[in-house]
């Protein structure tokens, strides 16, 4: 206790101590005032030594309430509201649910630290004024930019997203060649997209924020960055943040609505083997889709081709050490940038409104709308198919890799503990990613 109380008087001292430049200079100018309005006799100043002391003490304390108080108003404490305080409660649930319930920790974790660290009053690490209007103000970045508004020129200019689906593709095995029909589900989940558009139209957002808002039932948190960041960079930070939580609670939000829309035979289908996909097939798909979705769909060239060159590097066998740094070192790297800076504009001026709420209800149906369309096509499929096809491999249509698919393993393996989805779903859930693709660079297309 003797050593704390000793540093604790140190510090103090050293602190408010008379000697500091602040209080000497004005402990002088209280001096002089003092001599000014003294006694005089003749030429010559009467103070007396005692008059001086005192008047110094009182202008010590004085000034040193006053720097206290300069410390106090300068705090985050005084620069905090009710809305600070919500903002830090959700990014703490957040924290939460991605430690404690693991929900996708690879993302979400990083996304509500950022949210922690974008809301603390007076921390200057992201800065919303410096992208007003959806422009990056380059002439006030010399004027004090934080760390995170450094970091966001990634998410700003494109450049995180595509960084990520390059190591999507990496790390994917475009299984689906084995099973043509999987392109189809994948297809049939886009659904949730130009549905909810529809909707949020009538809900009176504009174009453009009704397709950034759509995109959310794609469940690709890359593909709904890239496109809000070109159509409404204004809603990135509620788009995101709910785009990464849907992805985050896919086991929460899906089994219920693929339960409701299957029976339990059907959930109970067991399907054949799959067939072995050549080493040929595989290089040559990523570059065939390059080339027809560049020249039918160019807005949709960065996404898919960033997509097909990670596949590609992966699938070749030259390049072995460039697929280990992509699906590692680059992946990591890149998703704790991104996951930081899209956290950070979850400030609580854009996502305490009415606007947001909207924005995370239309987003949770959108991804219902998704997840039910893959399992509903399947069923479609079934009707004209000699082979079946489990009906729950369509709702990992939905672009949540690889979260979609364990789900499906999960929810067929309830109705019977033999039966074994996981491969079959992966197929729907690559082609999921796709179709997001796809479906963003259509509604680029029309409303960029």
């Amino acid at each position: 206790m003797k050593i704390i109380r000793f540093i604790f008087l140190l510090t103090a001292l050293f602190i408010f101590g008379p000697n500091t430049p602040i209080l000497a200079q004005e402990t002088q100018d209280y001096t002089v005032v003092v001599m000014e309005e003294s006694d005089i006799i003749g030429d010559d100043e009467v103070v007396t030594e005692e008059v001086v002391t005192e008047e110094i003490v009182v202008a010590e304390s004085q000034s040193v309430k006053e720097s206290f108080n300069n410390f106090l108003k300068s705090t985050g404490f005084a620069n905090a509201n009710w809305k600070t305080i919500v903002m830090l409660l959700i990014s703490c649930v957040l924290l939460y649910l991605a430690i404690v319930r693991k929900f996708e920790p690879l993302l979400l974790l990083p996304i509500a630290f950022g949210m922690l660290l974008g809301n603390l009053p007076g921390a200057g690490v992201f800065s919303p004024e410096l992208f007003e209007g959806g422009k990056v103000h380059w002439g006030d970045f010399a004027n004090g930019a934080g760390l995170l508004d450094y970091l966001y020129l990634g998410v700003k200019l494109g450049i995180y997203p595509c960084l990520i689906f390059v190591g999507v593709g990496a790390m994917t095995d475009f299984g689906l060649l084995a099973n043509p029909k999987s392109l189809m589900l994948g297809a049939a989940a886009q659904l949730g997209i130009f549905g909810t558009y529809l909707g949020a139209t009538a809900l009176g957002f504009a174009p453009q924020e009704a397709g950034s808002i759509a995109i959310i039932g794609g469940a690709d948190g890359p593909t709904a960055i890239f496109l809000t960041s070109k159509l409404a960079p204004h809603l990135l930070g509620p788009i995101a943040v709910a785009a990464y939580s849907y992805m985050a609670l896919v086991p929460v939000i899906q089994p219920p609505i693929m339960r409701a829309l299957t029976t339990h035979k059907e959930r109970s289908i067991k399907m054949s083997q799959l067939r072995v996909v050549s080493m040929k097939e595989k290089i040559i798909f990523p570059i065939i889709v390059t080339i027809i979705i560049a020249l039918l769909l160019p807005a949709a060239t960065p996404l898919v081709g960033s997509l097909m060159l990670g596949n590609l590097i992966r699938e070749c066998g030259v390049v072995e050490r460039l697929s280990k740094t992509v699906q590692n070192e680059l992946m990591n790297i890149v998703t704790i940038f991104l996951g930081l800076t899209v956290g950070a504009t979850a400030t609580a001026d854009t996502f305490l409104n009415l606007q947001t709420l909207m924005i995370l209800g239309i987003g949770i149906l959108a991804f219902g709308i998704g997840t039910a369309g893959g399992v509903l096509f399947a069923k479609f499929l079934n009707l004209f198919s000699k082979e079946k096809m489990n009906p729950l491999i369509g709702s990992a249509g939905v672009s949540a890799v690889p979260m979609a698919a364990r789900v499906s393993q999960v929810v067929g393996q309830e109705s019977d503990p033999g039966n074994f989805l996981l491969m079959h779903a992966m197929g729907p859930n690559v082609a999921g990613v796709i179709g997001s693709a796809v479906a963003a660079g259509i509604l680029l297309s029309f409303l960029g």
